[in-house]
């Protein structure tokens, strides 16, 4: 069940990046955020309700909790066009909590892959906080790729992989997911940092008012 709602993390991901980088507008992406983060808080919460006590099981479900609450603030934020202050702190919390799991995930579950994806949403909600929090709106465009590539690499992708069967919970893939986040998220500051929209500044510059998020989940 959780599985399937990292799936739907993905979708998510890639929305609110694009969003941030000016291809979705803020009110159109707010109805999936409310339908994931929704998503993200009942399945956790069923997972707990039917773990019969099991610490390990509870311990999977917990760390849904971050990711849907995250959703549903910037659902609600976008909708509601709140400052986004509150869910950028909020951000700084979730990065520093994922770091937690992404060590259970390497000593305790034994599942080094998922380790570095932690790894990964910590980065990226400690770039919501940076953006959302703090108003550094230099960060909008490089966030946006970040997230946008994120819902691909860290949710999507390996949703669909656990669902048939072949999720590769191995050190060499770990290393290569690890390699490839550090590459591509290093290659992305001068590209970001250097685009000139064609045509001069756009009339509709992307709004610094997103999570997303998320924008991520405990398999299981």
């Amino acid at each position: 069940m959780g599985i399937v709602g990292l799936f739907y993390v993905g979708v998510v991901l890639f929305i609110n990046g694009l969003m941030l980088v000016g291809l979705v507008d803020a009110k159109a992406a707010a109805p999936l955020n409310l339908f994931v983060g929704g998503l993200q808080v009942v399945t956790p919460t069923y997972l707990i309700f039917t773990a019969n006590g099991d610490p390990a099981k509870i311990l999977a479900a917990s760390g849904l909790y971050l990711f849907g609450f995250t959703y549903l603030y910037v659902g609600i934020g976008l909708l509601a066009d709140l400052d986004s202050t509150g869910v950028g702190y909020f951000s700084l919390f979730v990065a520093i909590a994922a770091l937690g799991y992404s060590w259970v995930n390497f000593a305790l579950v034994g599942d080094p892959a998922f380790g570095v994806i932690w790894i990964f949403w910590a980065f990226l909600w400690a770039l919501f906080f940076v953006l959302l929090g703090l108003k550094h709106e230099g960060l909008t465009r490089y966030t946006g790729w970040v997230t946008a590539i994120e819902g691909w690499v860290t949710a999507a992708i390996p949703a669909f992989l656990l669902l048939t069967g072949l999720w590769p919970a191995s050190a060499t893939y770990a290393m290569a997911l690890g390699a490839f986040g550090v590459v591509v998220f290093i290659a992305l500051i001068p590209i970001t940092r250097h685009y000139e929209p064609r045509g001069g500044t756009p009339t509709h510059a992307p709004r610094p008012d997103l999570p997303a998020r998320p924008p991520a989940e405990q398999k299981g």
